[in-house]
Formats: structure tokens, C-alpha cells, sequence
């Protein structure tokens, strides 16, 4: 059995990746879609000091919390800066990481430094109404919540690199609206020995539109 960790992107909640954790329970694993604190039904936590550190707590929390050693952590989007500050803070807990059309910071890095000045637009909508919020896009699933700005600008401390990790994975979107900020890092990656890279024909919002090979993905972590 493995234990997965779902991290969202941006705006979204546990429920992005609710219908792949029943699937990954079918096939007899433990999941945990997660809902970053300030976010979707943890709305009600959202203030100024909510910040990237904040969301690395509630990954490493609860690997400590629930004494998991074998985790595979797998973020989405802005996820991906969460599950590799998880990671580095508590490695001997984590087996491998899933990067699901997600920025993969190193250290001193930031969501904003590794996107492109479309998305850096998209951060700031909407932050003059509180001055720490990112308001949700309008084509995001009605159950999106404004973001954390901080988050999304705080860069990230590692002590480490990812090749203390069993198993690394990349999964592209080929089918964004527009160019893809992530591109030229699948494109690196395709070529680094140390990486499973996967491009599938999706939007970015992949637990939607490619379930079923995304499940795929994830189960061939667990067997590795």
C-alpha cells in the first residue's frame, strides 16, 4: 500500500482531487486530497500571514501526525512549490513526487519568478480588495476561493535536491489556452534520466480532463 498526498493548485480545494483519491483507494492505497489552510472550506483561516510556509506546515503536519513514511506527494500547479518544501522539511517521510503541470522550484524560487507575466496577472487580480488576496479566475469551478498572496510571491528554503526521493514524475498539459509556462521545464526534465515525464493531451486543470491516465501515472509511482 501507498499513501498519497493530493495537493491543489492555486483557488482549489481537497475537492479538485476528491474522485482520484476514491480511485486510488479502490485500488487499495491511502489517499488524502487536502485543502491548504485559507482556501476553500478553510476560507475562514485566510489573513495576511498565510503564506507559502503556512502550506508547507499543513503537508509536513500531517505526514508527522499520521506517521506516514511512504508517502507520494503529488501537487498540482502551484502545488508543486508546496510538496517540494514538504519534502525537504521532512524527507525520511517521503518515497516519491508527483508534479502535475506544476512549477519545480529550487531553492530561492518562487511561484511568481517561475511563471510567465500572464499568470503573474492572474495573481494580482483582485488583491487591491484586501491587499493579501488573489481573487479566482472567472472560467474556475464555482467552488474556487480567493488564494493567499503571499504564497504565491514568498520564494522557498531547501536544504536539499530531489534526488533523495525513490521515484520523480512530470506530467505536461499539451492542450493549455494559450502557451504553457510549463513547456521548457517538461522539456528539460524529458531529458534528465532522473525524471518520468508524461505528456498528456489536457487542459492544466488534468484531474478534469485526463483522469483516467493521471490515475495511471500515479499508480505506477506506488509500484515503483
Amino acid at each position: 500500500m501507498t499513501t498519497y498526498v493530493l495537493v491543489p493548485g492555486a483557488w482549489h480545494g481537497a475537492w479538485t482531487f476528491a474522485p482520484l483519491a476514491r480511485q486510488l483507494r479502490a485500488h487499495g492505497h491511502q489517499a488524502y486530497p487536502l485543502t491548504l489552510t485559507g482556501v476553500g472550506d478553510r476560507r475562514h483561516l485566510l489573513t495576511a500571514t498565510v503564506n507559502l510556509d503556512t502550506h508547507i506546515d499543513d503537508v509536513a503536519h500531517l505526514l508527522t501526525d499520521e506517521e506516514i513514511t511512504d508517502a507520494v506527494l503529488v501537487g498540482h500547479s502551484y502545488g508543486g512549490m508546496v510538496i517540494t518544501g514538504a519534502a525537504d522539511r521532512v524527507p525520511g517521510r517521503v518515497a516519491g513526487l508527483v508534479y502535475v503541470d506544476a512549477v519545480v522550484p529550487a531553492h530561492g524560487d518562487s511561484c511568481w519568478s517561475l511563471v510567465t507575466d500572464r499568470e503573474r496577472a492572474w495573481y494580482l487580480d483582485g488583491a487591491g480588495e484586501t491587499g493579501y488576496t488573489s481573487a479566482p479566475l472567472p472560467f474556475f469551478d464555482a467552488r474556487a476561493t480567493p488564494h493567499p498572496l503571499a504564497s504565491l510571491l514568498q520564494t522557498i528554503r531547501l536544504d536539499g535536491g530531489l534526488d533523495r526521493f525513490r521515484s520523480l514524475d512530470y506530467v505536461h498539459a499539451t492542450d493549455w489556452d494559450g502557451e504553457s509556462p510549463f513547456t521548457a521545464l517538461y522539456e528539460r526534465l524529458r531529458d534528465d534520466p532522473a525524471w518520468r515525464t508524461h505528456a498528456l493531451a489536457s487542459g492544466h486543470n488534468v484531474m478534469r480532463d485526463a483522469p483516467d491516465e493521471l490515475l495511471t501515472i500515479l499508480l505506477g509511482a506506488a509500484r515503483d
